[in-house]
C-alpha cells in the first residue's frame, strides 16, 4: 500500500514516517525540497516535489501541514486524488478541513478527518488518543479503525463540531491560561531559576507543563487559538472568570471567593483521582532523582527519552539538575530515564561484543566445581561460564587439581572480578 504524506519533512508528518515506513511504501513531499529530500534519505523513504503527483499515486494521502494551510492544500490536491483512495488530515481543528474535503473531493474518494492528540515528540502509539470525525463510514473506515486499534491506540469517534468544542477546552483554554501565566511572569520580571529554590513539587510540575506549552511553535499555538470556531467564547469566559476572582479578592470578599472556589472544585469531578494521578507524577520525579543520588560513584545507564540513545558510565555527580558521567556526558535529569540492572544487562547483550578468556586455577580436590561455576555466572557482565577441564597429573601436587573455566563477559572488570572470586575460594591462578 502506498502512503503519501504532504508535509512529511517536519513535525508530526515526519514522526508519522517512523510509524508507517516498515509496513507501507511511504513517499513524502514538503515546502523546502532540499530539506524534504534530506529527511527522505535519512528515513529511507521516497521524496517527490509535487503535491499533486503525490496525490495521484497514493492509496492513502495524509495532509500534515500547518493548520492555516490545511484547507488550501486539500483544495489543491483534491482533483488529483486516485480513484478509490483515501484522504486523511491530522490537524487539531476539524470543521474547516471536513468542509474543504466535502466540497472539493471527487465522489469516488473517501475522507476521514482525524486528530492524533499527541505531538511529534511522542515515541510510542500505545495508549495515545486519536479522534476520527468521518461523517460517513466507507470501505476504508474499518481498515483504518482496525489498524489504529491494533496499535493499542484509544480511538474516539465523534463529529467535527463536537471535536472542535472539546478541543476548545483541552487546547484553547489550557494553552491560553498557560501562556497568560508565562506572560504575567515575564511582565513581573520573575527569575524562574530563583523560584526553583523555593519550589514545591506541584509548582515544579506546573512550571514544566507551562514551559512545555510555551516552547511549542508559537504560530502553531496561535492558529490553534484563532481557527477554532469556539475560541473567542472560551477566551472571553476565561478572562471573565479571572476578573471575577480578582474583584472578589480586591474587595476582601472572602465569601465570594469561597463560593467561586467551591463551585470550581465541584465541577472538577473526581478530585481524589486527580490527587492520586498528580501524586504519582510527583513521586516519579522524586523517585528517579533519589535513584540517581544513590548511584553516584557507580555504573549507571541513562536513556534519553526523546532520542532513545543509552549513555553508560560511572555517575560522578548531580549538578544543576544535570547528571554528569565520568566520560564527560552531561544529561538533563528531566530528559532521561534510569535503566534498571536487568535493562542495563540486556542493553549490553544487544550492543557490546562479548569477550572470552580461559582461566585456570589450582584448587584443593575437595572443592565442588559446579558451585564455583554457579557463583561465577552471577558476576555482573558475565554471560556464560563453562568448566572445560579438570586436570590432575604432573606439576600438580597430590590432593590438588587444576580447574579451567571458559568465561564469556561484556567488560574487562568482569574478568577481574571472576579472578578475584576464584582466589577468594582459595584457588591459585595459574
Amino acid at each position: 500500500m502506498k502512503i503519501g504524506i504532504i508535509g512529511g519533512s517536519d513535525g508530526l508528518g515526519k514522526t508519522l514516517i517512523y510509524y508507517f515506513r516498515d509496513e507501507f511504501d511511504v513517499t513524502i513531499s514538503g515546502r523546502d525540497h532540499k530539506k524534504g529530500q534530506n529527511v527522505a534519505d535519512e528515513m529511507n523513504v521516497e521524496y517527490i516535489e509535487s503535491n499533486k503527483k503525490l496525490a495521484g499515486m497514493s492509496d492513502i494521502l495524509v495532509i500534515s501541514v500547518p493548520i492555516n494551510s490545511t484547507t488550501s492544500v486539500i483544495r489543491e490536491v483534491a482533483p488529483f486524488m486516485k480513484k478509490g483512495s483515501l484522504m486523511i488530515d491530522v490537524t487539531s481543528v476539524k470543521e474547516e478541513p471536513l468542509k474543504a474535503m466535502q466540497e472539493n473531493l471527487p465522489s469516488n474518494v473517501e475522507y476521514i478527518p482525524t486528530h492524533p492528540v499527541f505531538g511529534p515528540r511522542t515515541t510510542e502509539l500505545d495508549n495515545q488518543v486519536i479522534v476520527l470525525t468521518a461523517p460517513e463510514k466507507g470501505k476504508w473506515y474499518k481498515k483504518v479503525y482496525d489498524y489504529l486499534s491494533g496499535k493499542n491506540m484509544r480511538v474516539i469517534e465523534t463529529t467535527a463540531e463536537h471535536h472542535d468544542y472539546m478541543m476548545s477546552i483541552v487546547q484553547v483554554l489550557t494553552h491560553f491560561s498557560f501562556i497568560s501565566t508565562a506572560s504575567a511572569m515575564e511582565k513581573l520580571k520573575v527569575d524562574i531559576t530563583e523560584t526553583e529554590n523555593y519550589e514545591s513539587p506541584i509548582y515544579n510540575l506546573m512550571i514544566d507543563m507551562i514551559a512545555r506549552i510555551v516552547s511549542q511553535n508559537p504560530y502553531l499555538t496561535y492558529f490553534i487559538q484563532s481557527t477554532n470556531n469556539n475560541g473567542e467564547k472560551i477566551r472571553n469566559t476565561f478572562c471573565e472568570a479571572a476578573l471575577e476572582l480578582k474583584d472578589a479578592i480586591n474587595a476582601n470578599d472572602d465569601k465570594k471567593f469561597v463560593e467561586i472556589a467551591i463551585k470550581a472544585t465541584k465541577n472538577m469531578g473526581d478530585t481524589k483521582n486527580a490527587l492520586g494521578r498528580s501524586d504519582k507524577a510527583i513521586n516519579a520525579l522524586s523517585h528517579e532523582f533519589n535513584i540517581l543520588k544513590k548511584s553516584i560513584g557507580n555504573e549507571i545507564a541513562l536513556k534519553h527519552i526523546y532520542s532513545g540513545k543509552v549513555h553508560i558510565g560511572v555517575l560522578e555527580k548531580i549538578e544543576d539538575k544535570t547528571a554528569v558521567l565520568d566520560n564527560g556526558t552531561r544529561l538533563r535529569i528531566a530528559n532521561i530515564e534510569v535503566l534498571n540492572s536487568e535493562e542495563l544487562h540486556q542493553w549490553k547483550l544487544d550492543n557490546i561484543e562479548e569477550k572470552q578468556q580461559s582461566i585456570s586455577c589450582l584448587f584443593n580436590d575437595k572443592v565442588t566445581p559446579n558451585i564455583i561455576v554457579e557463583t561465577l555466572e552471577n558476576v555482573e557482565d558475565v554471560t556464560e561460564v563453562v568448566l572445560t577441564d579438570i586436570y590432575q597429573g604432573p606439576q600438580i601436587d597430590e590432593g590438588y587439581e587444576s580447574l579451567t573455566f571458559t568465561v564469556n563477559a561484556l567488560s574487562k572488570e568482569a574478568f577481574i572480578n571472576v579472578k578475584s572470586i576464584l582466589t577468594g575460594f582459595g584457588g591459585v591462578l595459574r
